[in-house]
């Protein structure tokens, strides 16, 4: 296959590197990773405690805090438990709450704090809310979280891609005079990630090795925030102003001397290192205004972005090339872009009676990038001719939608609806071209159908459809004929509530170079039944089937020494069933025990064909039909135990299970033990 350079970027600069076979694959696993998602056995649902709490000083104090340990064992790839799990050992405090409030609804600095923690002391998800108020005078919130982040590159990519970082977000917000007519806003948040990775690069050509890189990942963005609102004459007015600055300060170096990936050619890398700052600001306007009385309302919503981004990569490498010779290699480039976005809408909505109400809405979203961008290289000192690939995009998007909602009978009720919007993309890829100029303009009409039945008091149903049809889209994956049907029925009696969903997407495209099509069918059941006081149990069952078919074209190696060719004949065909089924029981005994028992289980069984076919290094047309399906599964019992000791104290203790299970290679298979014990106090 044709070597690529690959270098470590964000997650959007991975998608939009990522080729188009691979997205339904990753897409499979990250949704089971999201299905799996089960509520953790810790910390513990169940509470102790006065609920009215203590009166001090004039206030009212209720708090609890909840001190455990946890423990794990990992049988197979512990990378792949890190990713999806992460849970270690150790002592946490798993979850504290604290509530203060003014008896009289008049204390002296304040008349609320309300405080909640959750996996403090080393848990790989941490956070913590507080919030602090004095009536009709300020109210400060902060939000603040931890996220400990493993990629388990490791054991399938010959141990040289992964990435270990933590991410740590926080939010801090204080709004003046939070009653009043008028309000003043000031809010500062910030994101930051740091850590270790691997990557690698291939050097010096086409036919060269590839390297392992270490590189320290330095990203952080800070956003400050001053605004207000006021109420006059009916009307609600919104102002913010914020400034947003990032930065990706990660630098990427070789730590030793590397004779490559295939050890037996002349190919070494002495040397390397790359500084690649990337720098921008986005300060914006955020404007609405709101309107309503019993026959109409309105509303307006403006934004405006004036970005601003400018990036450098600084490379340098020095070793032996594929023949044995000496070689250096500089590598420049750098570039700056405005990328003004403006956004806006204006929703107006009539209520001629009780039982209509039509909506209509104008949308416009425009967002130009403009700038410049440099790339130079010099080999042994002889350069290349260096050229500018981008200095504009321009995309403009206009849309219109109508809605009726009308309720003909208590029972019975329509809603029909249909939009019109027209995109135009213009782009000036390379200062070549005498005019530059490509443009390109797509139109989609979607109609909207849906009935709200309610034919007995137990009983709902719902049905809605949508079709659209566009001219132009602008990727081959993009919707063009599409359609979509959606239906729920839910049926609730007393203690007992059963719903079952289905929805469907069809999604044609045919362009000039390349068709693709998408088949999307889900369907459902969930129910949940309180039996007694003491038992109650919920299950739910659900199934995604997706397949994919589109062509792919690309340029490959065929033999270590061969030329490149474009292969332009094959196809993508991707298939997944992906299963999912989740219960849950929760018992109590007398007035001191309460048990809890859950079962997850995530299944994607493909369509049959072989997971995976060993093909020779220098085929890659039967490398992508041996990755069309992705069978795996996931798995998770867990159970707790909670015995209540006294009105104020609790002891518990819980044990999960997780089981990971790849069809396609068993590299990354794993089974975990987890589990804790903990005590929770309520004073």
């Amino acid at each position: 296959m044709m070597p690529m350079r690959a270098k470590l970027g964000t997650a959007s600069d991975f998608e939009r590197r990522m080729p188009a076979w691979l997205s339904p694959i990753l897409g499979t696993v990250f949704a089971a990773f999201l299905l799996h998602a089960q509520t953790p056995v810790a910390p513990t649902t169940e509470t102790v405690g006065i609920p009215r709490g203590d009166n001090v000083s004039g206030y009212n104090i209720r708090q609890s805090f909840e001190l455990g340990y946890r423990w794990h064992t990992v049988g197979g790839d512990e990378g792949m438990y890190r990713s999806t799990v992460n849970y270690g050992n150790g002592p946490r405090l798993l979850s504290s709450s604290l509530s203060v409030n003014s008896v009289e609804g008049h204390g002296g600095l304040f008349d609320l704090i309300q405080l909640n923690t959750l996996g403090l002391g080393n848990d790989p998800y941490e956070s913590a809310t507080l919030r602090v108020e004095k009536n009709r005078l300020y109210r400060y919130d902060l939000s603040w979280r931890s996220n400990a982040y493993f990629n388990p590159g490791l054991t399938i990519a010959n141990g040289e891609h992964f990435i270990d970082t933590v991410r740590h977000v926080q939010d801090h917000d204080l709004t003046l005079f939070p009653q009043s007519s008028f309000k003043l806003f000031l809010g500062y948040s910030s994101n930051t990630q740091t850590g270790p990775a691997l990557t690698t690069i291939q050097l010096f050509d086409v036919r060269g090795d590839e390297y392992p890189l270490f590189a320290n990942i330095r990203r952080s963005q800070h956003e400050y925030r001053v605004g207000g609102e006021a109420r006059f004459l009916g009307f609600r007015l919104n102002v913010l102003h914020a400034w947003v600055d990032f930065k990706d300060d990660t630098p990427v170096s070789l730590t030793s001397p590397e004779v490559g990936n295939n050890p037996s050619d002349l190919n070494s890398l002495t040397s390397f290192s790359r500084s690649e700052p990337y720098h921008g600001t986005s300060p914006y306007w955020r404007v609405a205004l709101f309107r309503e009385n019993k026959l109409w309302a309105a509303n307006g919503r403006f934004s405006y972005v004036a970005g601003r981004r400018a990036f450098v990569d600084d490379e340098t490498a020095v070793g032996f090339n594929r023949l044995g010779t000496p070689t250096s290699q500089q590598v420049i480039t750098l570039g700056n872009a405005e990328r003004p976005a403006l956004a806006g809408n204006l929703t107006f909505s009539l209520f001629p009676s009780s039982k209509l109400t039509l909506t209509n809405q104008t949308s416009i979203y425009n967002i130009r990038m403009v700038g410049n961008a440099f790339y130079t290289q010099v080999t042994n000192g002889i350069p290349i001719t260096p050229f500018f690939p981008f200095t504009f995009l321009g995309i403009r998007t206009i849309a219109n939608s109508t809605d009726a909602d009308l309720r003909l009978t208590k029972w019975f009720g329509v809603r029909a609806g249909y939009e019109y919007s027209t995109r135009r993309i213009r782009s000036i890829e390379t200062t070549s071209i005498p005019s530059g100029l490509i443009e390109q303009e797509n139109r989609l009409h979607t109609g909207l159908l849906g009935l709200r039945i309610h034919p007995v008091k137990v009983l709902t149903i719902l049905l809605d459809t949508e079709i659209g049809r566009a001219d132009r889209p602008i990727y081959p994956i993009s919707q063009r004929n599409y359609e979509v049907y959606r239906g729920r029925i839910e049926y609730k009696l007393k203690s007992f509530r059963v719903a079952g969903f289905t929805r469907t997407d069809y999604n044609t495209n045919s362009a000039s170079l390349a068709n693709y099509a998408s088949h999307s069918r889900q369907y459902g059941i969930d129910t949940t039944w309180a039996l007694k006081s003491w038992f109650s149990i919920d299950a739910s069952y659900a199934k995604l089937h997706l397949d994919t078919l589109g062509a792919i074209n690309y340029f490959a190696q065929f033999t270590p020494s061969g030329p490149l060719q474009q292969v332009t004949n094959n196809l993508s065909f991707y298939v997944s069933n992906i299963h999912t089924g989740n219960l849950a029981a929760r018992f109590s005994i007398g007035q001191r025990v309460d048990l809890s028992v859950g079962y997850s289980h995530v299944q994607d069984v493909g369509d049959g064909r072989p997971a995976i076919v060993i093909t020779p290094r220098f085929n890659p047309i039967v490398a992508f039909d041996s990755a069309q399906t992705f069978p795996l599964r996931y798995l998770s019992p867990q159970g707790r135990i909670s015995l209540r000791i006294n009105e104020k104290l609790r002891w518990n203790a819980g044990y999960q299970n997780y089981g990971y299970h790849e069809d396609f290679s068993g590299l990354q298979n794993y089974r975990a033990h987890t589990g804790y014990t903990s005590v929770l106090w309520s004073f």
